[in-house]
């Protein structure tokens, strides 16, 4: 029996929402004029770092990293924030950005974005269907990009992964680096197959 296509269930609303993403035009990370609103978003890499050759293509069309951002107290669960009204996917961006540029062995020009302002409610649910799609190296495998600096009393924490792989974030060079970059770069070719 065939099942009923349903335009209302949550997986194809979450498509849509990704599909307005994925058709929405790209820009060099990160975005050069200031914009309002919450949302989500794509980060590719064109660059030639060796293991990341099969993902790396001027075609943008597999993402290295996916992400969010929601307006500030949304996590909270604060109702009266609209995703209109705040700066936080601009913000987003330009964290990443710095994030990257501060890195030893990538350059930001090597990076473009997609973002797409949403309605709040619909933001974690386009974000997970993103990262269940496309399985972002930096979502995945190296973990840790969108990670800020540990508060004092988690100082102990370990060097995220993405910290490994592409050092110079002064405040992950602090934590212990409990796994080597050659074994993040087998991870990544077990992926990749």
């Amino acid at each position: 029996m065939t099942k009923a296509y349903d335009p209302l269930n949550y997986e194809n609303l979450a498509r849509s929402v990704v599909t307005a993403l994925l058709e929405s035009v790209s820009t060099a990370l990160p975005p050069t004029k200031k914009f309002s609103g919450s949302g989500v978003y794509a980060l590719y890499y064109t660059g030639s770092l060796p293991y990341y050759s099969h993902i790396s293509s001027s075609d943008l069309d597999k993402p290295i990293y996916v992400g969010k951002a929601v307006p500030t107290g949304a996590r909270k669960g604060s109702s009266g924030v609209d995703s209109e009204s705040t700066t936080e996917l601009y913000r987003r961006l330009h964290d990443h950005a710095k994030s990257i540029d501060q890195a030893e062995n990538i350059d930001l020009v090597e990076f473009q974005t997609r973002y797409l302002v949403v309605e709040q409610i619909w933001i974690t649910l386009a974000e997970r269907f993103l990262i269940n799609h496309f399985r972002p190296l930096w979502n995945t495998v190296i973990d840790g990009f969108g990670n800020h600096p540990p508060g004092s009393g988690r100082r102990d924490m370990r060097r995220p992964r993405w910290d490994i792989v592409h050092p110079g974030r002064s405040w992950a060079m602090k934590l212990k680096a409990v796994e080597t970059v050659e074994e993040i770069v087998r991870l990544i070719d077990t992926q990749a197959r």
